[in-house]
């Protein structure tokens, strides 16, 4: 019989409050962590905005090596894992090492260390030819993305699958996606999964600056973020990181362990169209959560509330609202629907794992939470989103979506620990 999956730890690091607690009590406040960028002098760029998180790694417990020898990214990641850990209740002398694996999403990689030695070993810019002499000594370890899943994998005892999982922005989605289908194919018995980016570094507001992907509106940063409203204009960059412990069902029942919910179906597809484009139809999108449902076994009716990809650009919102009524048919108008990227802001391969998080704790209070800055209604988005206040509201079942550059598209059905039960 295959294995089913449970979410038994949770770890999250996210703009507006560190951890867990302080991230679902952001949400559920339908509270914004946007604001002007404050990591370097944004003045020359178009958008100057960003959801940054408040992080000291050493009142996290990084040791001053950790901190020299990891980008940020990383450091996000590995306090996040310790937090989901400590969580799950495992005791680190429980875990079988070598039936322990990790995955980890990420879109850019170390691109905030990479920048920052450039910008040292070219003498901000000035040299054309640059000397290795002047790079730090882990420069290589920015360079391979693989060393963030090799830190969580030190940090937690792992020496099963280590993965990085690199698909652009349903990085994080895609990351847990994989290591659940690990734990159903018997390669793992316990799977420390999520994503993780800190990609708010020039280079990064510059190349979004040039396809005009984020938002301009540097006067309101904390209501820029408009997800699905009829004035949006592009998303705010942000950082963040979420971590899970994943194990088979059936174990985390024998140690009498909380299951936070179930990774019931997971399906990926790509469009084969656009690197940054999308069909208005979403096909993709769609076929992408028919194939979660099937695997989850549920039906599209049985979907309480859809945690949208949301990014607050024109043509995504258009795509995923087509998606959900193609999916779901006319169980989408009466089912909730809200972007987290409202409050947050778009972390990139990041995001995609705090929108599991928001969902697990979804089902666990019943509460759907808000797409924040909606107010204007457009026509082309026709569907519930929850606009500005969390919703009390059943969620046993949730379906989260992501759509990244290149023509990603996943989808992801959680379902709540009364249907695992079953």
């Amino acid at each position: 019989m295959e294995r089913r999956v449970a979410i038994t730890g949770i770890g999250v690091m996210a703009p507006g409050g560190t951890g867990t607690k302080n991230f679902w009590n952001m949400l559920s406040e339908g509270r914004t962590a946007t604001r002007g960028i404050t990591f370097f002098d944004p003045s020359p760029y178009r958008s100057r905005i960003a959801a940054e998180i408040d992080f000291e790694p050493e009142a996290h417990g990084l040791t001053p090596q950790e901190i020299r020898r990891m980008d940020r990214a990383a450091q996000l990641a590995v306090v996040a894992a310790r937090e989901a850990v400590a969580d799950s209740g495992i005791e680190p002398g429980e875990l079988d090492p070598v039936r322990t694996g990790v995955t980890v999403g990420s879109a850019v990689g170390a691109s905030m260390s990479l920048e920052e030695e450039y910008r040292v070993a070219s003498d901000d810019g000035r040299l054309e030819l640059t000397s290795h002499e002047y790079a730090a000594r882990h420069l290589y370890r920015h360079f391979v993305p693989s060393s963030f899943a090799a830190e969580v994998a030190w940090a937690v005892g792992a020496e099963g699958p280590a993965t990085v999982i690199s698909t652009g922005c349903t990085s994080g989605l895609d990351s847990v996606g994989h290591a659940a289908e690990l734990i159903r194919e018997g390669s793992a018995d316990i799977m420390i999964a999520g994503g993780t980016d800190a990609p708010i570094s020039p280079i990064t507001v510059a190349c979004f600056d040039a396809i005009k992907a984020t938002s301009p509106r540097n006067d309101d940063p904390g209501h820029a973020s408009r997800p699905f409203d009829g004035t949006r204009n592009g998303f705010v960059l942000a950082e963040g990181c979420a971590v899970f412990v994943l194990e088979d069902l059936e174990r985390a029942r024998r140690r009498d362990a909380t299951v936070h919910a179930e990774v019931a179906g997971f399906a990926s597809r790509c469009n084969a169209y656009h690197m940054t484009g999308l069909r208005a139809d979403g096909k993709e999108l769609s076929e992408a959560i028919r194939a979660a449902l099937d695997e989850a076994r549920i039906d599209g009716t049985d979907i309480d509330y859809i945690n949208a990809h949301g990014s607050g650009t024109k043509q995504n919102d258009r795509h995923e609202t087509a998606a959900f009524k193609a999916s779901l048919g006319d169980h989408a108008y009466r089912t909730p629907v809200s972007s987290i990227k409202s409050m947050v802001g778009h972390s990139l391969g990041g995001i995609g794992a705090l929108e599991i998080a928001a969902c697990a704790l979804s089902i666990r209070d019943d509460v759907v939470p808000p797409t924040a800055n909606l107010s204007t209604p457009d026509p082309e988005c026709d569907l519930d989103y929850v606009p500005n206040t969390a919703r009390e509201w059943r969620t046993d079942a949730v379906l989260s979506v992501g759509s990244g550059f290149g023509g990603f598209q996943s989808a992801m059905v959680l379902t709540g620990p009364e249907r695992s039960a079953a």
